[in-house]
């Protein structure tokens, strides 16, 4: 029974690191950048929550859509400041280096508002626990939420791209900018919804990650982005059923490695299985060998 309980809470822990990755694997399969800043922007969205809910004491519906928004228009800032002026860069380092100084330049921030003691965030999730086999399995809410938003996330985003104007926008851009750009698309406005969407998902991630998880400082979210980033390179970067499939399975191999190995080494065995993924298929479980042609 206790392997089920690991199993079903790996399964949660990945659904959190999988939304984190569809926000990475939609950037990167679109603007072809890789946002490193992602993970602040989860913190971002938990403190969010944390001074609605807990400071003024306000509902947490109230505190779920303000943190949406908050990471949005955040997420729209930083493409429009730091990233737009390098999209066409000598050199592609340039954009990392940027996402690596806005990442700090959010955790500083935050120590500065919020200082950097650990806060104790409130649950958002009402749901009871479930339990099951007479009682010796219990499911928290969190847990079943979590699951869920996952997968309701994946589901939805799949449609949302391969069946609105929006999404074929993208994918028209994600091929080719230039032909996109000469077929009237608008390639600034369709990079700029991909990274609002992709910021409004890290939201939802800070959010059910600080309640299965109730703590909040300015790092909480450098490692599970981190992580997050592994499990969209895990599954296949760029694929939206890749991130989630990555996460999934990463979020299990990190609880059970805690579980049955060491807890101590769980970080190092996520990221070992990783290397001798990618040794035996560069391209992730999901991801397509693109031929370039000379």
């Amino acid at each position: 029974m206790s392997f089920i309980s690991y199993l079903i809470n790996g399964v949660s822990l990945g659904s959190v690191y999988a939304i984190i990755a569809l926000g990475y694997t939609m950037v990167y399969g679109i603007a072809k950048m890789l946002n490193f800043a992602h993970g602040d922007v989860i913190m971002v969205g938990g403190f969010a929550v944390f001074t609605i809910v807990s400071t003024y004491g306000l509902p947490p519906i109230l505190g779920i859509v303000v943190a949406v928004v908050v990471c949005t228009i955040l997420g729209m800032v930083i493409e429009r400041v730091a990233y737009k002026p390098l999209r066409n860069a000598a050199s592609p380092l340039a954009v990392l280096i940027t996402a690596i100084g806005v990442s700090y330049l959010l955790q500083n921030a935050a120590l500065l508002i919020f200082g950097a003691n650990t806060k104790s965030f409130t649950s958002i999730v009402s749901v009871p626990p479930l339990k099951l086999a007479e009682g010796k399995l219990n499911i928290s809410g969190e847990t079943i939420v979590t699951i869920i938003s996952g997968i309701i996330i994946m589901i939805c985003l799949t449609l949302f791209v391969n069946k609105t104007k929006a999404g074929q926008a993208m994918l028209a851009v994600s091929e080719d900018k230039g032909a996109a750009q000469l077929m009237g698309i608008n390639v600034n406005g369709t990079i700029a919804l991909t990274f609002a969407i992709g910021s409004a998902l890290a939201a939802v991630a800070g959010m059910l990650l600080c309640s299965a998880y109730p703590s909040l400082t300015p790092y909480t979210g450098a490692m599970p982005g981190i992580k997050a980033f592994v499990a969209a390179v895990f599954g296949g970067i760029g694929s939206i059923p890749g991130a989630m499939i990555g996460g999934i399975l990463l979020g299990i191999i990190e609880i059970l490695g805690k579980a049955y190995i060491s807890s101590q080494m769980a970080d190092a065995i996520v990221f070992a299985v990783l290397i001798i993924v990618l040794l035996v298929r560069p391209t992730g479980i999901l991801g397509k060998n693109i031929q370039e042609k000379v």
